[in-house]
């Protein structure tokens, strides 16, 4: 479920459906989409749809559909003995934009749906220009209810609420340099665990037994960053970005972000992007438990150990010709974008090849991941 979250905020992103906005509201849009994750066994694929449309200069509605179509062999489903499984997600959402002086209230709904869980989010935001358009800031709070199920067990039923504060604000420092702040807490509260993991432990023989995790059932989490973007005297772009992550599980997180843009023969813009990614494993985290009960909280989620990631990233726009599509269109454009990433886990074991009892427990390899994310995009501006 992790992975199909970050593959729906990376789609989102490149769609630009939250990029930082003056107080006027965008143009009208369109954007068809293609999005593809394959990594660890998991391949995520399916389209996007994305339409905006302004009512008059002061409203605007933003409605987008989202399909994941997901086939998993994962690490935690071949180590659990489980066969390859197919699922299909679909996400729905609505936003609504009014515009008032140098004012812009913002107000969105989304449905996500799978097979065995199904998430629910409102939010509101609220974004204002001062001192003469150079400074933007912006807070938002957003409400979240997940239903958790479970594809093997039908009696199991749980849920997550979620609490969303933001605070963010853009300053214009010179002509050629901008600079963005935001901060961001997150409340949790229900079943904040995968109900398909296991954690394990070792036994008098020296061998290891598997048993159901057990994590706490709240968490906060705040998180910082900073972004700076310096526009080139040859039309080009190179931005910097620093994110600071903590919470009340003991995880700790920075990431580091350098992209490069850079428009050539007038209607091509080529990319790139670096990004390093580091944290801190969770404090009743571990591989290996020295005993069943060790502690009242034990988890083996391999999303919540030591790990480390690099993504390396390019990307292409094309703007096409106006009159390819008639004079009802203002602009157009096509976009690509393709990511790789390299996840090393520190602590993580991979059991994949040793099943109880043909290795002494916590001398199995270290699990590492490589993964490819691709999305393309075409965009109409009317």
């Amino acid at each position: 479920m992790h992975v199909l979250r970050r593959v729906a905020v990376l789609a989102l992103l490149a769609l630009g459906a939250n990029g930082a906005r003056a107080a006027v509201l965008a143009e009208d849009r369109a954007d068809l989409m293609y999005h593809r994750y394959q990594g660890g066994g998991i391949t995520v694929d399916g389209p996007s749809v994305l339409v905006r449309k302004k009512f008059g200069e002061s409203l605007a509605a933003t409605a987008n559909y989202y399909i994941d179509n997901i086939t998993s062999a994962s690490i935690d489903v071949v180590v659990s003995g489980a066969s390859r499984y197919a699922e299909r997600r679909e996400q729905k959402s609505l936003a609504l934009e009014y515009l008032r002086g140098k004012t812009t209230y913002s107000a969105s709904y989304t449905n996500s749906k799978e097979n065995d869980y199904r998430a629910d989010t409102y939010s509101l935001s609220v974004s204002q220009d001062m001192f003469g358009d150079l400074t933007t800031v912006s807070f938002g709070y957003a409400q979240g209810l997940d239903k958790i199920g479970s594809s093997v067990d039908p009696t199991f039923a749980d849920e997550i609420e979620r609490r969303n504060y933001r605070l963010g604000v853009t300053q214009v420092l010179t002509r050629d340099l901008l600079a963005s702040f935001n901060f961001e807490t997150v409340t949790e509260q229900g079943y904040l665990q995968n109900p398909y993991r296991f954690m394990r432990f070792l036994n008098a023989g020296g061998t290891y037994s598997r048993g159901p995790e057990v994590f706490p059932r709240t968490r906060t989490s705040n998180a910082g960053s900073l972004m700076l973007k310096y526009y080139l005297p040859w039309r080009a772009a190179v931005q910097g970005q620093y994110r600071f992550y903590t919470d009340t599980w003991g995880i700790n997180a920075h990431t580091g972000s350098l992209e490069y843009t850079h428009p050539l023969w007038n209607r091509w813009v080529f990319s790139g992007s670096y990004r390093y990614y580091t944290q801190t494993g969770a404090t009743f985290w571990s591989d290996l438990f020295p005993r069943d009960g060790y502690q009242n909280f034990m988890a083996r989620d391999k999303e919540n150990s030591p790990l480390a990631t690099h993504t390396i990233g390019i990307g292409a726009s094309y703007e096409f010709p106006v009159e390819w599509a008639g004079s009802w269109l203002q602009k157009g454009s096509a976009n690509l974008r393709v990511n790789h990433m390299m996840v090393d886990y520190s602590r993580f074991r991979d059991l994949r090849d040793f099943p109880p009892g043909t290795a002494t427990p916590g001398t199995e390899p270290l699990y590492a991941l490589d993964a490819n994310f691709l999305t393309f995009y075409v965009s109409f501006f009317f």
